[in-house]
Formats: C-alpha cells, sequence, structure tokens
C-alpha cells in the first residue's frame, strides 16, 4: 500500500493525499494553525477511515452471514491527549445497522468481531485509546 502526499503551498496548510489505488483526498488544517479550513482535519481523516475499516467489516461479516442487510451507520465519538503528540485516548463507535429480521446477536457479533480480530485500523488505534461500542438495530 502507498500514498503521495503534496503540499498545496506557503498559502495555507493544505495538503492532497494521492492513493495508491488511484485516488485522491484533501487534507487542511484550522485557521489558528494556518490551514484556511478547506477540507478536513487529518485527523479527522484517521478517525473516518477507522469508522469505514469498521462500517466495512461489519456489513461485511453481515452479508456472509446471509442477513439482510440494507444499511450501516457508525458515529465516532474520540478524545485526544492534552499534550504532544495528542493521540487518541477514547473513540466510541455507535453503529446503527438496518435490515430485515436482523437479530441483534448477530450485529453485536459482527461489531466485536470487526473489533477484536479484522479492522486493522481500531487495533492500530487500541494501543493508545479506550475502544468502546454500542449497537442500534432499525427493522427495514
Amino acid at each position: 500500500m502507498e500514498c503521495t502526499i503534496d503540499w498545496g503551498g506557503p498559502e495555507g496548510m493544505l495538503f492532497v493525499a494521492r492513493t495508491g489505488s488511484g485516488h485522491v483526498a484533501a487534507m487542511d488544517g484550522a485557521p489558528d494553525g494556518g490551514g484556511n479550513n478547506l477540507a478536513p482535519r487529518p485527523m479527522e481523516m484517521l478517525l473516518a477511515g477507522t469508522g469505514g475499516c469498521a462500517a466495512y467489516d461489519v456489513v461485511l461479516i453481515l452479508k456472509r452471514g446471509r442477513h439482510k442487510v440494507s444499511g450501516c451507520q457508525v458515529k465516532l465519538e474520540s478524545t485526544r491527549a492534552d499534550t504532544d503528540p495528542k493521540v487518541f485516548t477514547k473513540i466510541h463507535f455507535s453503529f446503527t445497522v438496518t435490515g430485515e429480521a436482523l437479530p441483534v446477536s448477530a450485529v453485536e457479533r459482527a461489531v466485536q468481531l470487526s473489533h477484536e480480530k479484522y479492522c486493522s485500523a481500531s487495533a492500530m488505534l487500541a494501543k493508545t485509546a479506550e475502544i468502546t461500542h454500542s449497537v442500534t438495530v432499525v427493522e427495514a
């Protein structure tokens, strides 16, 4: 896996990431940090990537279990350390999974498997952050 990051220049703190899979993502800083608020912060991208990784796992696990899943949303709320490096110290994942006759136990198990076995991003962040989860199942 590879990624190239290019700085947008001296007018701010805009960075453009080009991934090995051919995609582009922008990141910027807050005005008080020299940025222009044109894109998500790099740490927000890290948090979003972790949520995407976990949601991907949950949907894939449920589909492989032949469950009729039709939606998945995960909201992440985090706390960071007050001093540098300002690592994440707490991350809570709130999953809302929609489907037809989805057993809550199957969704909870999928979330647990993602956290304990499959999600590389949350496994790395768990080295510094207390990770918790909640699950809501909605009938389609």
